[in-house]
């Protein structure tokens, strides 16, 4: 009987405790919004990006009945158009490698994300949400925005890291901090954080920018216990 009820006391106790938890509001933010990108915004210091999208870069172009057009600053405009002079509101999802605070924003009724992939300014992303999809759907039926015409997916845009001309330009090669540290520690568009050892195909075209959290390591368990990964494939 003892042991019945101490079981019984337990799972009372773990009862309450998910209930208080479940209480616990979520984060949010709201205020005057400033729009970087498509899918990015500051309220105030604090910075955002949109949970569940990918809008196009906003210095990409896209191709429309045979021509280019500034797709992405015209993704931003549209972002802009929609929140107007608006509260937007804000609730916290995750933070980003970049610090930034991944949320579903709100302009009144309007949820932001969903609205710029339906109006074919944005994908959705996939990687971390499929609450976007139906949106996308509907906007790649009816050839709005980017899918009037042929667009480089965000994200492969952004792993682009080098421009075309870059390419064909000489570039001299970087030298590391301390001899014997060759391994170089690259964050990608996507924040993801990639060792790369001499020799390997993208060694030469990776930059290191210190000043953005990129590091040199002098061997591949320093890199890995700093928490960069080798690459895919």
């Amino acid at each position: 009987m003892r042991m019945h009820a101490r079981l019984s006391l337990l799972a009372l106790a773990a009862l309450a405790l998910s209930a208080e938890v479940a209480c616990v509001p979520q984060e949010r933010i709201s205020g005057q919004a400033k729009v970087t990108d498509g899918d990015s915004l500051e309220i105030g210091a604090t910075r955002l990006r949109l949970f569940g999208v990918d809008a196009v870069e906003g210095r990409q172009s896209c191709t429309r009945d045979g021509r280019t057009w500034p797709c992405g600053n015209e993704a931003a405009r549209t972002l802009r158009g929609l929140i107007g002079d608006r509260t937007v509101s804000c609730t916290k999802r995750d933070v980003d490698s970049y610090g930034r605070i991944v949320a579903v924003c709100r302009s009144g009724a309007a949820d932001l994300g969903a609205e710029m992939v339906r109006a074919g300014f944005a994908t959705a992303y996939r990687r971390y949400s499929k609450d976007y999809v139906d949106e996308e759907n509907e906007a790649r039926s009816a050839r709005r925005g980017i899918w009037a015409g042929e667009f480089t997916n965000p994200e492969s845009y952004r792993h682009d890291e080098t421009p075309a001309q870059a390419r064909n330009s000489p570039v001299p090669p970087q030298r590391p901090p301390r001899d014997g540290c060759y391994i170089k520690g690259n964050i990608n568009g996507e924040g993801a954080r990639i060792y790369h050892l001499p020799g390997s195909p993208s060694y030469d075209d990776t930059h290191i920018d210190e000043s953005k959290g990129e590091r040199w390591f002098c061997t591949e368990s320093e890199a890995r216990a700093a928490g960069w990964r080798a690459p895919h494939g």
